[in-house]
């Protein structure tokens, strides 16, 4: 009889391969380095919202129409439901 298990570090410990779920408990941390390198995303799966300039209101009317813009854009982005 023989097994075969879905999670195992490949020899030498440098490749970790999960091929069953990955549950992150309440408060669990994940922490990627800016210089990660992240393969195997689908396409545009992650966007970047574009630019927002910093707010020069002075008044609250002015500081919405600013921060509607903000909005418009994470949702733009995708990074927002609309």
């Amino acid at each position: 009889m023989s097994y075969n298990t879905k999670n195992y570090r490949e020899q030498g410990g440098e490749k970790t391969v999960i091929g069953g779920e990955v549950i992150l408990a309440a408060n669990a941390k994940v922490t990627i380095d800016p210089a990660a390198i992240i393969e195997g995303l689908p396409s545009g799966s992650i966007n970047a919202a574009a630019n927002q300039a910093d707010s020069t209101a002075t008044t609250i009317e002015d500081l919405v129409v600013d921060f509607n813009a903000l909005l418009a854009a994470l949702k733009s982005a995708g990074l927002m439901a609309s």
